[in-house]
């Protein structure tokens, strides 16, 4: 009875400490809080974000990306946005279009028309530059600047919940 009870409670010790492990370097679980990303992603969403393979690979323009916010921002819960802008890139709003490096860029994903415009703005070395898909209601880097790279938590990785939007990311 001693040596069963040993063995579950072993068993349960190695269970706990490998979730730890999985959450803390390879992936973590998100509840999305807004709609900041509509219609790509919605209100309520789950999903896995892996933690990996933008340490080794980098990041390229249209991940999903979650991320601690910039300090300018003055939000303290981390955000999940899509890269528009990598360092080194020209990004500028004008006309409903988003143009990086000068090249109008499709966005299918978009809901609804841009309604606000920006100024070329060039990103710097060690930064990004982030919009929600609602590109009209999102707190986001044409409010309040670059992101950092560092800041980066993940990519998404799996859509889960609900059963009905179970979507895999690039």
């Amino acid at each position: 009875m001693k040596q069963e009870l040993k063995e579950w409670i072993v068993t349960i010790l190695i269970a706990i400490v490998l979730v730890i492990i999985i959450r803390a370097f390879i992936m973590d679980s998100r509840i999305v809080p807004s709609a900041s990303m509509v219609p790509t992603i919605q209100i309520g969403d789950r999903l896995f974000v892996e933690k990996i393979t933008h340490r080794f690979q980098g990041l390229e323009r249209g991940d999903v990306i979650v991320f601690e916010p910039p300090a300018e921002s003055r939000l303290y819960d981390d955000l999940i946005k899509r890269v528009v802008g990598l360092p080194g890139d020209t990004l500028e709003m004008k006309d409903g279009v988003l143009y990086v490096n000068n090249e109008p860029q499709d966005e299918p994903y978009l809901a609804e028309p841009i309604l606000y415009e920006f100024p070329p703005v060039t990103v710097p070395e060690g930064k990004i530059y982030v919009l929600g898909d609602n590109r009209n209601n999102s707190n986001d880097s044409h409010v309040w600047g670059f992101a950092d790279l560092d800041a980066v938590k993940g990519k998404a990785w799996i859509t889960y919940w609900p059963l009905d939007r179970i979507k895999h990311w690039k």
